[in-house]
């Protein structure tokens, strides 16, 4: 499919672990807030939630009934959707950051390699992530590659060709992020090169952190992927330094964003064919 022809999953990050209300009081925190908070975004285009779950005091949790509230506060108010659950290093240590996927969600986050993040390691140990991905097969939950370098999409193919991960690939290119890489055209162009090269029906999204959100949501469009926005990575509107109003309002931005590059928002239906999703 052309650029032209191919509509844009929005990917909408609600809360993540880092952002306090401090930092931004539209950061959803509690199941309440995360569910009103996603269908606003759902309504204003976004068709899949990425989504973390948090304690009262607003340190991540790993709870599968925090899990399993906010799963059925989703299906409920934004029919459809695509629900992804995050089994990143701050949704807890080891085998817990997978303790939610028995819930059975559309999709999860796996990261295939460890990184550095600013102030500690990004640990993903080989044993860590097969045993991850084993219980993604085991209840039919599609993961989401987050490639945080380029090791990473190389090792999502090879567990692919051996039959760890169900394809076809879902890759996130996370840039901005910092100590890990860094946002840059030239890589990010060669990161689309190479995902084509090895896994030719793959499909991809872009994910920019920080200043850096709006400049992946460009570049994603431009290039025939997909795009991720929210508050877990932005709590900025732009560089100027005024918060962003909600995650609505940064879904919508990029909806209308589609138009400059003759893209339109996905539907939940054509994001579940898009992505190799059962219908809902």
């Amino acid at each position: 499919m052309t650029t032209t022809m191919t509509p844009c999953i929005i990917t909408v990050a609600i809360t993540g672990s880092v952002p306090t209300k401090k930092d931004n009081p539209a950061v959803p925190i509690t199941v309440a807030e995360q569910v009103e908070s996603t269908q606003a975004s759902f309504e204003a285009g976004a068709s899949l939630a990425h989504c973390h779950v948090r304690n009262d005091d607003g340190t991540t949790s790993s709870d599968p009934e925090k899990f399993g509230r906010l799963v059925e506060g989703l299906k409920k108010h934004c029919p459809g959707m695509i629900i992804q659950l995050s089994t990143g290093g701050r949704s807890g240590n080891g085998r817990e950051r997978g303790g939610m996927l028995p819930l059975r969600p559309d999709m999860a986050s796996l990261s295939t390699g460890s990184c550095n993040f600013p102030t500690r390691v990004y640990e993903n140990s080989p044993e860590l992530v097969d045993w991850l991905a084993a219980e993604m097969i085991a209840n039919n939950v599609k993961p989401e590659i987050e490639a945080f370098d380029l090791s990473m999409i190389f090792q999502a193919v090879k567990m692919e060709q051996d039959g760890r991960i169900k394809g076809p690939l879902h890759v996130q290119f996370v840039m901005g992020v910092k100590n890990a890489m860094p946002v840059d055209k030239e890589t990010f162009d060669y990161y689309v090169k190479t995902l084509k090269r090895l896994a030719p029906n793959a499909t991809w999204t872009g994910a920019g952190i920080g200043k850096g959100q709006l400049m992946l949501n460009r570049w994603s469009l431009e290039a025939g992927g997909h795009c991720r926005t929210g508050l877990e990575d932005n709590i900025r509107w732009d560089e100027s330094g005024k918060l962003a109003p909600s995650n609505a309002a940064l879904v919508k931005r990029v909806a209308d964003l589609c138009a400059e590059y003759g893209r339109r928002p996905a539907t939940p239906a054509e994001a579940r064919k898009l992505l190799s999703l059962a219908a809902a």
